[in-house]
């Protein structure tokens, strides 16, 4: 991965969230804006305490720990200063629903800890600090202040910013809402069950290699050493199909609230689509190193979009 296209995909993100602000309606009112200032202060906490806390452990995964729960804290503040209007306490629920799902997964991975700081850290900060690019330490340190700490955390309130539109539209419930809701419920759903076919699938082949087995003399389709079973025989990422899903789905509630069809607060869902391109090349580039037939399944398997089975 190079300093270049993140630096050009944060500017873009600069130059883009405020021009589609301030030329694709709605404009924020009064109440609107208040509430946003709460939402930048909590991400503004975030922003400084994932920083200084990576830095001083070394454990850059402190924005993955939140990544689940601050969409709860933005939606359930919209809710209750829009006056838990039912279609954003309906937002909030939601939002719950999803995070409480990817807390658990996080949870079993070892990612919380009684020491907060501490807990199981994602694998690729440590393969990504270990790059030229990142050598030596204070490149690392802007990347994490610029990347993992700012733009990530921006990124999340950016997602939740329907809610935030929808707060000042008086439209009713209506059918748009409920195509929103179940598409939302539908995409949890699947990404929790993607989730659940690789926990099963990681912990059985790892209870094998603790025994003393190699890899290469597991039963297949352990012995290729990543899942094709399930909803990963049809496409490579299905959870980042389904939380990219989950978000543009989240996305319709500010056009059911009468926002338009296209309005600004769609460039969370739109970046967070750009992130897991890069998110899912990046994962790839490691796996393909480690696994022979990773290269075979790219071929015969989708990225994202659920399509032919792979032959293994």
């Amino acid at each position: 991965m190079k300093l270049g296209p993140i630096a050009a995909l944060l500017g873009l993100s600069l130059i883009a969230c405020p021009l589609l602000y301030i030329f694709v309606g709605p404009a924020l009112d009064a109440e609107q804006l208040a509430t946003l200032r709460i939402l930048l202060i909590i991400m503004g906490s975030s922003v400084l305490y994932c920083f200084v806390v990576g830095e001083l452990t070394g454990n850059n995964s402190q924005m993955d720990k939140l990544w689940s729960l601050l969409p709860i804290a933005y939606t359930w503040v919209i809710a209750v200063r829009g006056g838990m209007a039912p279609r954003l306490v309906l937002m909030a629920t939601l939002a719950t629903l999803w995070g409480a799902r990817l807390t658990f997964n996080f949870a079993r991975k070892g990612a919380y800890k009684l020491r907060f700081w501490e807990g199981e850290e994602d694998y690729r900060w440590a393969v990504l600090r270990a790059k030229k690019e990142f050598q030596p330490h204070w490149k690392w340190m802007l990347f994490n202040l610029f990347f993992i700490s700012l733009y990530q955390n921006a990124l999340v309130l950016l997602i939740t910013f329907p809610a935030l539109v929808a707060m000042g539209a008086p439209a009713p419930l209506g059918w748009v809402d409920g195509l929103a809701a179940v598409l939302t419920a539908g995409f949890v759903a699947y990404e929790t069950l993607a989730d659940e076919q690789q926990w099963r699938f990681q912990s059985r082949k790892w209870a094998m290699i603790r025994e003393g087995r190699k890899l290469e003399d597991l039963p297949a389709p352990y012995n290729l050493g990543f899942n094709t079973t399930g909803l990963w025989g049809i496409s490579r990422h299905p959870n980042y199909f389904a939380e990219q899903g989950t978000w543009i789905s989240f996305y319709l509630f500010s056009i059911a609230a009468g926002c338009g069809l296209f309005n600004w607060s769609a460039a969370g869902a739109l970046l967070l689509v750009v992130l897991f391109l890069g998110s899912s090349a990046f994962g790839e580039e490691i796996s393909s190193g480690k696994y022979p037939a990773y290269a075979r399944y790219q071929k015969e398997v989708a990225r994202f979009w659920p399509g032919r089975r792979f032959k293994s």
